[in-house]
């Protein structure tokens, strides 16, 4: 038999609100002084999606109540600011304690309708790096694959033509397993002969695909209105080594321009697909998207931003812990150690 929840002026739950006070004391306290020269480093965030419910294909990406958690975490111990503001300030070395970014990739409809209400509560402001080319019911390669296996009825899914053999899906790890499997052997195929792949996969599946999880134009300008910051992710997300030199610069060139058109004003930052210096993209992307007119560019690359940092390499790292003290320690701990990102 399940025993009666404690009241709010138990002694069991005083005990345990007097632990959750004393944790986050101790971290209030480790903030003011375990990072020496704490004012010139900055810490950016990236996520992608904030997930309204629970998804049992999908334990990557936090949930709004995790979210809620970890940015309640940020205005509590840390000073969040826009990107562009503190790229500017870290340029001049004028950054405040404990100074954070947080970013998000891709243009997801969620980051509006989940993850916005959220940042608006807190005061939090954030980036969100668009690839203009799924906005208005496109959809990402990767989650085609998602959802392929999602609606797929069947117990095996036969992907032996292209090389992945037959895919058991009988139970919801199995079906985890396979869209770990399938996206890790396509994600460095060349574009054609992915796109190719994940449409046999699809056409194998046999469901039915969602149509809504990118934003639309007028999401894009409700964040900006909601006083966000909107940035260029390219037009379909590719991998720009992978491009010949005018295919990446259309890319970067065209995400610039398709933004100013809907927002009606300039676009100065840039997130890389992928973002993992020399492998997604090397030094002739840095020149290209610095001949763009952009101010500055982050990368994947996990590390804290400083004042020796290229302003269009800056690195991004998101703890991993889902309970917010957890989350604000590996934060911190992070900002200990920052490093140059160079391709």
């Amino acid at each position: 038999m399940r025993s009666a929840p404690a009241s709010a002026d138990s002694p069991s739950r005083a005990v345990a609100d007097g632990a959750r006070g004393n944790a986050w004391r101790w971290l209030r306290t480790l903030a003011a002084g375990v990072v020496p020269g704490d004012r010139s480093r900055l810490s950016i965030l990236i996520y992608h999606r904030v997930l309204s419910s629970p998804d049992a294909l999908n334990d990557w990406d936090p949930t709004a109540a995790e979210f809620e958690g970890q940015i309640r975490a940020l205005s509590r111990f840390f000073t969040p600011l826009p990107l562009g503001e503190a790229v500017e300030r870290l340029r001049n070395g004028t950054l405040p304690a404990h100074a954070v970014c947080v970013s998000f990739d891709d243009g997801y409809r969620d980051n509006v309708d989940a993850a916005l209400p959220i940042l608006r509560r807190y005061g939090v402001p954030a980036t969100f790096f668009i690839a203009t080319g799924y906005l208005n019911g496109g959809r990402m390669w990767n989650d085609t694959v998602i959802e392929s296996i999602r609606s797929c009825e069947a117990a095996d899914l036969n992907l032996t033509a292209l090389g992945l053999g037959t895919v058991p899906l009988s139970t919801r790890q199995l079906r985890r397993k396979a869209i770990s499997r399938i996206l890790a052997a396509l994600k460095h195929l060349p574009g054609a002969e992915r796109e190719a792949k994940v449409a046999a996969i699809e056409a194998a599946a046999a469901g039915t695909l969602p149509r809504d999880l990118m934003m639309r134009d007028q999401d894009v300008r409700a964040l900006r209105a909601a006083g966000m910051e909107i940035g260029a992710h390219t037009v379909t997300h590719p991998i720009l080594t992978r491009l010949a030199p005018a295919d990446a610069r259309r890319e970067i060139d065209q995400s610039r321009e398709r933004l100013a058109a809907i927002l009606g004003e300039r676009v100065s930052l840039f997130a890389y697909p992928n973002g993992k210096p020399g492998q997604d993209y090397a030094a002739e992307h840095v020149g290209m998207v610095r001949d763009a007119g952009f101010t500055a560019a982050v990368s994947t690359a996990w590390g804290v931003a400083s004042t020796n940092s290229d302003l269009f390499q800056l690195p991004r790292f998101t703890p991993w812990d889902r309970r917010p003290a957890k989350f604000a320690l590996r934060l911190l701990l992070n900002r200990r150690n920052p490093r140059p990102v160079v391709v």
